[in-house]
């Protein structure tokens, strides 16, 4: 094999090492006339399992009907890894990931417009997985978009499985229900899932407990979606109790008014600190290499400014004689969201059922409901208990 000449300005060392690794590639599924190998690797183990088609998980040839799986709680969340597990248990999903590299848990529908998001695969055994610098939104409209995927409509986007509910108005402000959304935004089903988790008293296998309450509901939503007679309109926010094991069924349930208050503190700390706490965490190698780039223009430009002030004479405008010069002051804030009692007292809203054990499954639009719609979709709720 020839490897033409690299015409760059690399230094000739990473020049011989790319020239050497371009050798040494093997053909793509390890066949000697480069195809992709027709027989499947052994299974490791039963998170690994596909469908009785034979498709691999990903494969561009899979006939099972996509599932696209994001949420707001970030890569690290043990409800999103339960669920992934899960679905790719069923063996009849072809299972996509795409979700924040980091909690953007209130991010709501924020989108990073003009702004260079960063996306890497990840690895969840049995799905093509995605992390992602921007929030649940840019997740869901980069996976609609066509530009990452080969496909740009999946059967159904699940946002979830999240650590605390967002019940009434926390819907605002929830990444997890702002990632459904965007798929209803787009005409694509969606479903919101999230766990009544509390500090003090929730373990990390409830949210295994909580994949086996909400799974029938989102393999029923599946088979009617493919069928033609889910109902068109509307998405799903599942709220599961703190206890899921132990709930007392499903509740069709309506969206309270049900909210918390932003409580803003002065801290004392840095610049850097407090970027690092908006920033929400480290950026990927990618986007350190973008932000060192647009460091040195700025030096550069800092050092074109210096160069060309030494020609410039400094005149001393008269009004500003005896001017103070101003003093800037910098201040640091924490927001925090601190819980108003509640003075309704319908059963059915969202938050009630929650603190009576129930699952709350409340259907939502991007606007409000028409009675019609509402009562088609309390019909489809209460038919699949």
């Amino acid at each position: 094999m020839t490897t033409p000449a690299l015409k760059n300005n690399l230094p000739p060392g990473l020049v011989s090492n790319l020239q050497q690794v371009l050798l040494n590639r093997k053909p793509v599924g390890g066949g000697e006339d480069g195809g992709i190998s027709s027989k499947p690797e052994k299974e490791e183990d039963s998170s690994s399992r596909t469908s009785s088609t034979g498709d691999e998980p990903g494969d561009e040839n899979d006939s099972r009907p996509i599932i696209l799986v994001t949420n707001s709680d970030g890569i690290e969340s043990p409800g999103l890894s339960c669920l992934v597990d899960a679905l790719v248990r069923e063996g009849i999903y072809n299972v996509h990931v795409i979700v924040p590299q980091s909690d953007k848990s209130t991010s709501g529908h924020s989108v990073s417009l003009k702004e260079t998001v960063e996306v890497v695969s990840t690895e969840f055994s049995g799905a093509i997985a995605y992390e992602i610098s921007g929030t649940p939104v840019d997740s869901v409209s980069l996976a609609l978009s066509g530009a990452l995927f080969s496909w740009s409509k999946p059967l159904l986007v699940i946002s979830g499985i999240n650590k605390g509910s967002s019940c009434g108005h926390h819907t605002f402000y929830s990444g997890a229900v702002a990632g459904a959304r965007e798929a209803l935004i787009n005409g694509v089903p969606s479903i919101a899932i999230s766990l009544n988790w509390k500090k003090d008293g929730s373990e990390e296998s409830d949210f295994k407990d909580a994949v086996t309450v909400c799974l029938p509901i989102i393999n029923a939503a599946a088979r009617d979606i493919e069928k033609g007679i889910f109902p068109k309109g509307f998405s799903l926010d599942i709220q599961i109790p703190t206890s899921p094991s132990a709930n007392k069924g499903i509740k069709v349930t309506k969206r309270s008014h049900f909210r918390s208050t932003l409580c803003w503190q002065a801290i004392s700390g840095t610049r850097n600190q407090a970027a690092s706490r908006f920033g929400g965490g480290q950026p990927g190698i990618g986007m350190q290499f973008a932000q060192l780039g647009r460091d040195a223009s700025a030096a550069g430009a800092a050092r074109r400014l210096a160069t060309q002030k030494k020609n410039i004479e400094v005149v001393e405008s008269v009004g500003a004689v005896g001017k103070p010069d101003f003093k800037r002051v910098t201040k640091y804030f924490r927001a925090e969201m601190l819980d108003k009692e509640q003075n309704e007292e319908d059963e059915d809203l969202d938050f009630r059922a929650l603190e009576n054990g129930f699952v709350s499954v409340t259907p939502f639009s991007t606007s409000d409901l028409d009675t019609e719609t509402e009562t088609t979709a309390s019909d489809w709720i209460s038919s699949i208990q």
